[in-house]
């Protein structure tokens, strides 16, 4: 008899059928980050910040996202076997916030021996030259895995930024989906994402100026 279940029903039925090996990989990707970052860390002035946030996508969430990736964002439902959740880069996914700019690089370069066999896929700003806004690499944490992991490396202020922003934007209530197509609500997005980053500049640069910080205060 053949399947009559809906796509999405099918993708839910593979959620449930991979989530074990999600959270599996998930404490593996989490804990070997937070390894691989512990000298960063423990050089880490009183003022600076290294935080390592991590998730594993919902089903829902992943469904939505395998559907906004298909063409004028609908599956087709002639097809269902087309369509896999394990083609999502990102069901397990694992943030490094940090904070000032100078430790966005030196966060990045301590996960250089994991990051370096994945794939890149840097989040670039509005004005070509300019360095990344986040470092995003995809790839499988041991040969054999069943699903994808990402990890970023983005600024404090700019990760915590995106938080509010998704759930605001991406996961509204209903009755706001039609913020996401707001033009003027992506520049003003815009517009925040480049006062944040010009802080951070600053504030770094008057560091370096300044020789480090007064910790007797």
């Amino acid at each position: 008899m053949a399947d009559q279940r809906t796509v999405e029903d099918r993708l839910r039925s593979e959620y449930a059928e991979l989530l074990p090996t999600m959270h599996r990989t998930f404490i593996a990707v989490e804990t070997e980050v937070r390894h691989m970052l512990l000298p960063v860390t423990l050089s880490l002035d009183v003022y600076e910040r290294i935080i390592v946030r991590g998730r594993v996508k919902d089903c829902e969430s992943a469904v939505d996202s395998l559907r906004r990736r298909q063409e004028f964002g609908f599956f087709d439902t002639d097809r269902p076997e087309d369509y896999s959740l394990r083609s999502l880069k990102d069901l397990v996914g694992v943030r490094v916030l940090t904070f000032p700019n100078r430790r966005l690089e030196d966060a990045r370069k301590a996960l250089l021996s994991v990051t370096d066999r994945w794939v890149a896929d840097p989040v670039t700003g509005d004005t070509p030259g300019d360095p990344p806004i986040a470092y995003k690499y995809a790839g499988f944490w041991r040969s054999g895995d069943l699903v994808s992991s990402e990890i970023q490396v983005v600024s404090l202020l700019v990760g915590l930024f995106w938080e509010a922003e998704h759930s605001a934007i991406y996961k509204p209530s209903p009755n706001l989906r039609g913020v996401t197509k707001s033009i003027e609500m992506r520049r003003k997005t815009a517009a925040v994402i480049s006062a944040l980053r010009e802080f951070e500049l600053e504030f770094g640069q008057l560091i370096e100026t300044a020789g480090g910080t007064d910790d007797s205060r």
